[in-house]
């Protein structure tokens, strides 16, 4: 049974490639080890840079399906189900939590895509913790979801773990479909400045990306992969530690930092 009197930690996945569900490598190695290691949670609420939508909307069915939100890739991956229950109890208190936020209640439309899934296959392989997807806002700007995850800091302390799933460095444009790819530099830069701001707790500059320097826009060209980290950062504790899961740029421009806030 999960222990509710445990303050939950709140974890950021980079995910990567949706092969990581099929593979066993150092990050994926990473991820399982946290499940391990980590208090076991009663319910999951995951914020995913695949579900990037305008407004603000929460899964609600009691058992959300597994969407395969991607093509390219082998039938494998296609086949590839993760039967977690959903959480209808957790959806709506997620939506007393940020009101007066307008959050919707899907009961039909989305599910567990694989920025959900491809990690928490690793994490929880029996796909038996509940768990609900939190869509972002693309609308809003860095600052506007930093404070909207704040709201959601009571769930560390009802058993509840806050999962962000993107990349810090996610550039599809420019990368190298090769195995070992040598990483940009620019994508190396602006990795190692995020993971400095993150040691130093330095959430103004994390949620300024001029603060971050001109590396910033070739990193992330778009925000959508980013902005899941900020909704784990925004929920540490003067108390919480830093935690890097795992870390390294795969194929030139796609950074696999991981990092968990908080005791594990």
């Amino acid at each position: 049974m999960p222990n509710e009197s445990v303050r939950m930690p709140a974890v950021f996945f980079g995910h990567g490639s949706p092969m990581n569900t099929l593979e066993r490598n150092r990050h994926t190695i990473a991820w399982e080890q946290f499940g391990q290691r980590a208090p076991r949670p009663r319910g999951i609420l995951c914020v995913s840079a695949h579900w990037y939508i305008r407004g603000t909307a929460v899964t609600a069915m009691p058992q959300p399906r597994t969407i395969h939100d991607f093509g390219g890739f082998p039938r494998a991956l296609f086949e590839v189900q993760y039967p977690a229950p959903g959480d209808p109890a957790l959806a709506s208190r997620v939506r007393g939590l940020l009101a007066p936020t307008e959050v919707i209640a899907d009961t039909s439309e989305w599910g567990l895509d694989h920025g959900t899934w491809s990690v928490l296959k690793h994490v929880y392989p029996e796909a038996d913790v509940p768990v609900v997807q939190l869509a972002i806002d693309g609308t809003k700007p860095l600052a506007d979801h930093y404070e909207l995850a704040r709201r959601l800091a009571p769930l560390r302390d009802e058993g509840v773990l806050v999962v962000g799933s993107g990349n810090v460095v996610h550039n599809l444009g420019t990368v190298v479909w090769e195995p070992g790819a040598t990483p940009y530099p620019w994508a190396t830069r602006f990795n190692e400045a995020v993971r400095s701001r993150l040691l130093a707790n330095d959430h103004a500059a994390l949620t300024e990306m001029s603060a971050l320097g001109a590396d910033g826009a070739r990193s992330i060209p778009t925000p959508e992969h980013y902005l899941p980290l900020l909704y784990v950062i925004a929920l540490q504790q003067p108390e919480d530690r830093v935690a890097f899961l795992t870390d390294g740029i795969e194929l030139g421009s796609i950074s696999m930092l991981s990092v968990a806030v908080g005791t594990m």
